[in-house]
């Protein structure tokens, strides 16, 4: 069945996490402690929990429950994401293209939720 490496929700959401943090850089120093960090942990949260569903996928509920942990921090991101935006630490474009592909993450990690089966 292969390792969660080659999972495209696992790629995309890790892509996304690198993505985030090289644009969370160019931040104001004031928002270190609050949004930088806040959408840099969410982000980052969504690959590490599809990790730690799939190394669990022997238990189907346990697995679910990881996964839906992770399509939570995928729209806490969203949400994140439009903070930025409107204190203008991001342009529109980018956050439109940001919250495009988080939006194709949920979408996978809800279909995951619904037909588990095809990963456990």
């Amino acid at each position: 069945m292969g390792t969660y490496n080659d999972l495209k929700v696992f790629n995309l959401s890790y892509d996304l996490a690198k993505r985030i943090y090289l644009i969370s850089k160019q931040f104001p120093k004031d928002e270190l402690f609050g949004l930088t960090n806040q959408i840099r942990r969410s982000s980052r949260s969504v690959c590490v929990n599809i990790v730690e569903a799939y190394r669990k996928k022997i238990y189907p509920n346990h697995f679910r429950s990881k996964i839906s942990d992770a399509d939570a921090e995928c729209s806490e991101t969203i949400i994140w994401l439009r903070m930025a935006k409107d204190f203008e630490h991001i342009d529109e474009d980018v956050f439109i293209d940001l919250t495009k592909d988080y939006m194709e993450v949920g979408r996978m990690l809800g279909g995951m939720i619904k037909h588990p089966e095809k990963f456990i």
